[in-house]
């Protein structure tokens, strides 16, 4: 059974850079056909498909934020992080680390349990 954690900061001030990090057991993050994704949920939307990263340490991005993420990967650690640069109240969202077979929310098929981080000064 695959287990995913996320951890870091719930608070991060306006125009700085957000960074969490999501520590995998039960599984490798250097299997085949695996991606590695952080998703988000704003208050009041639906789930957003941020990025990920594969098992050779490929990196995807939605474009809408391809400007300010990036996403990388411990293999020595099993554990991937994502860095948001310049974040704005808008940013403010649970953020979820996730494990799929493509780029989407709908082929996630393990999650971790979200982390709320707010921005704010």
């Amino acid at each position: 059974q695959v287990q995913l954690q996320e951890s870091g900061p719930g608070l991060v001030k306006p125009s700085a850079t957000l960074s969490l990090t999501c520590t995998v057991s039960g599984g490798s993050i250097t299997t085949n056909y695996d991606y590695w994704t952080w998703i988000r949920q704003p208050p009041g939307k639906g789930r957003e498909w941020m990025g990920a990263i594969t098992y050779s340490g490929s990196a995807f991005y939605s474009p809408s934020l391809k400007s300010r993420i990036s996403i990388f990967k411990d293999t020595s650690k099993n554990q991937f992080t994502l860095q948001l640069r310049s974040v704005t109240p808008e940013d403010t969202a649970v953020y979820y680390c996730a494990r799929g077979g493509g780029l989407s929310v709908a082929t996630m098929d393990y999650w971790g349990q979200g982390t709320q981080v707010t921005v704010s000064s």
